[in-house]
């Protein structure tokens, strides 16, 4: 099976937005060391907790710092943005670093309802066109003229980076399958429902110009040590972390375990802590290994990405360390 990872450059408690960017580049190096498959980075907007907001320039710059490890972006948010830039800024990375690039896309807004019309001049984006979108961008991808407006993507090239269609529901499910792309679920972000939006996938997916066969992937959060206990008390922060978020209440960094675990947290907060857990692994490295050999079965793929967020920095790339151990990755 094939493990690999999402970064979403994350500001640890007592670290700033440098060393949040730094940190990536430095967890991108180990897990090509490693033997991760690939390393996608992700877009968000007036998020103070991420520093990734524009993953296309920091996945030119992690392809540059990595040797063969595949870099790509989890995602871009297409309705932002014209698919024939889009086009040329990934053949301009796939020309740099051939048959390494991934373009994953999605459609969220990646932040508060008002950066749909920071991005947009004042507008909100076309949702209703990402499909026509999509086909586009794989037309332009692959040398096509999509829209008959004499015009072709470049630089022109052998190899074209595949589009990944990110989701977290059975709809972006159901598009990925009708447009031939490969389809990456979010369990880190939906933890309900995911391995029927897979199947869903598997089962109307019609070859297109980029791929005869349907592919997909499932992203998790986990949080991997040497002991459950140890794992428990780090994943106490990304608990904390989530639990905020989702109480609209504003975060500029990701709370440290010691600052969890003095919290107080009351009755329905600790049901919504246990709620959360569905989506995401803990524990020693035989039982995140376990974990995940379940959730890749139940998703019917053979690769999983893994988003771990805790603090501080050296215990995020312990954690990474464990599960490639854990899964016997050869290291490059």
């Amino acid at each position: 099976m094939k493990l690999s990872v999402l970064d979403q450059s994350p500001i640890l408690a007592d670290t700033s937005t440098q060393d949040a960017l730094h940190q990536t580049t430095q967890l991108a190096k180990l897990a090509d060391e490693l033997g991760y498959h690939r390393f996608w980075v992700s877009e968000h907007h007036s998020t103070e907790s991420l520093a990734g907001s524009t993953p296309e320039i920091l996945a030119a710059h992690l392809a540059g710092q990595t040797k063969q490890i595949r870099i790509g972006t989890g995602g871009i948010l297409l309705p932002h943005y014209s698919a024939y830039k889009v086009a040329e800024a990934f053949r301009v990375l796939e020309t740099l670093h051939p048959d390494r690039i991934d373009l994953g896309v999605g459609r969220a807004p990646g932040g508060k309802p008002n950066v749909n019309l920071a991005l947009n001049n004042d507008r909100f984006p076309n949702i209703e066109g990402y499909p026509k979108q999509i086909q586009d961008l794989m037309g332009y991808l692959h040398g096509e003229d999509p829209q008959n407006m004499d015009i072709l993507a470049t630089p022109k090239g052998e190899s074209a980076p595949p589009i990944w269609m990110l989701g977290s529901s059975g709809t972006s499910a159901r598009l990925a399958a009708d447009v031939g792309a490969s389809y990456s679920f979010a369990h880190f972000i939906n933890g309900r429902g995911g391995s029927k939006a897979m199947e869903r996938y598997m089962n109307f997916f019609t070859p297109s110009i980029q791929q005869k066969e349907p592919i997909g992937n499932v992203s998790v959060f986990a949080v991997c040590a040497e002991t459950d206990e140890e794992a428990e008390y780090l994943a106490a922060s990304l608990d904390l972390a989530l639990l905020k978020i989702e109480q609209g209440r504003k975060i500029n960094r990701f709370p440290s375990p010691e600052e969890a675990l003095h919290h107080s947290y009351s009755i329905f907060e600790q049901e919504q802590i246990q709620e959360n857990r569905g989506r995401m692994i803990v524990g020693s490295p035989g039982k995140v290994k376990q974990e995940i050999e379940l959730l890749a079965e139940s998703y019917l793929v053979d690769e999983v990405i893994i988003n771990t967020i805790v603090s501080p920095f050296k215990e995020r790339l312990k954690s990474y360390e464990l599960l490639a151990k854990a899964f016997d990755l050869k290291k490059n």
